[in-house]
């Protein structure tokens, strides 16, 4: 694999994202953790940067740029709040399955204002039943008079107070007795279109999740998103290069939250008359932080330029999302250690690191579902 390496425009966005961050976020990260309140104020600003469309086309609204300069943004963002980080990457999630498939009245009514931050934008498929069970869905979609009637119940939904909705529903069975899945776009305020109970989250907390509820749904035909019975493709498409690859950049994010707070803290706490910096035992602690981070860094980068030229890339999001997570929990730990009984004191933000890390295992798909992903290509891959 050739050596990667930013371009001038994509650090010129990163200083760009970073300088809005330090402004307008970080102040307020520890804030929105602690009232888990989204700032949905910011939606509008966020999209006159770019971020929300970042990879939307510009006949869309969007920016027109790339996956890689999409990490660039989820990074920056969750160097200091990675629950807001998450509401992003949702919201480009939904974005994501109306591009790849959605009709070109559907791109012109819903990307534009997507783009433009005056919408938020969402993707609904996890259920009560288990979200890893993707073909197992319970909700219904039944057509009756030129409508589809849905009804049904999505659970652990970010963003489940979105203005515009991507959502799936079970519309029959095949020959074989599999369910077919149809996803459907579904505006806020659509009668019997309700959210649920809001999560109180461990961490990424600064978005809102929680259940969305469809009880006689009445969806017309035209808001049905790509071809009836496709929605398998649409929604693992979304979910495992879109929102996997999200939350590995998150994880990144949250890894360089770890370097930086560690390194600040190894010179400037004071033992023994000297920083604690010059001890051994804390040079091992930074060093391991170091590495995780670039290697997360890189596994992340390295398969969103797979992505960005169009060459599949779930294993390797698979894989970067793994060892990110993983990463960014053991990271912040050993971040926690370091700083001994100043690490548990909320003043400083290694304790949000640690459980927003904690809480990004689960999040686009359990360590033990990339793992499986893992291993099914490198058993196919390898093989004699």
């Amino acid at each position: 694999m050739q050596f990667f390496q930013f371009t001038e425009e994509q650090e010129m966005l990163r200083k760009a994202v970073r300088e809005f961050v330090e402004a307008e976020i970080a102040p307020n990260a520890a804030k929105w953790d602690e009232e888990d309140h989204f700032p949905a104020e910011l939606l509008p600003a966020l999209g006159e940067l770019g971020v929300c469309g970042i990879f939307v086309p510009e006949e869309y609204g969007g920016a027109g740029m790339g996956y890689i300069e999409r990490a660039i943004c989820l990074e920056e963002i969750a160097r200091h709040s990675a629950g807001l980080a998450i509401a992003v990457m949702t919201h480009h999630l939904g974005m994501s399955a109306i591009l790849d498939a959605g009709s070109e009245e559907q791109k012109q009514k819903y990307l534009p204002d997507c783009c433009a931050g005056k919408k938020l934008a969402g993707l609904a498929t996890t259920e009560p039943g288990g979200g890893s069970d993707y073909t197992g869905q319970k909700a219904a979609a039944k057509l009756e008079d030129g409508f589809w009637i849905i009804n049904g119940r999505k659970c652990f939904i970010t963003n489940h107070q979105a203005d515009v909705n991507v959502v799936t529903a079970v519309n029959g069975q095949d020959e074989k007795g599999r369910n077919m899945i149809t996803t459907f776009i579904i505006e806020k305020g659509t009668p019997g279109f309700n959210t649920g109970r809001h999560e109180n989250k461990l961490g990424l907390r600064g978005s809102i999740t929680g259940d969305t509820i469809m009880d006689d749904v009445k969806v017309p035909e035209a808001n049905v998103l790509g071809k009836v019975g496709a929605g398998v493709k649409i929604g693992m498409a979304a979910i495992g290069e879109v929102g996997r690859a999200g939350m590995s950049a998150i994880c990144v994010g949250i890894l360089r939250g770890c370097v930086e707070e560690a390194v600040k803290f190894a010179n400037e706490r004071i033992l023994y008359g000297k920083p604690i910096a010059k001890l051994q035992a804390i040079q091992f602690e930074v060093a391991n932080i170091r590495t995780d981070y670039e290697a997360a860094k890189y596994l992340t980068y390295a398969a969103f330029a797979k992505k960005d030229a169009k060459i599949p890339a779930t294993t390797d999001f698979a894989m970067a999302k793994y060892f990110s997570s993983e990463a960014a929990v053991r990271s912040a730990k050993r971040c926690m250690d370091l700083m001994g009984g100043y690490g548990v004191i909320n003043e400083y933000p290694v304790g949000r690191f640690l459980r927003d890390g904690l809480a990004s295992i689960p999040s686009g798909g359990t360590s033990h579902i990339q793992q499986l992903i893992i291993a099914g290509s490198t058993l196919a891959d390898f093989k004699a």
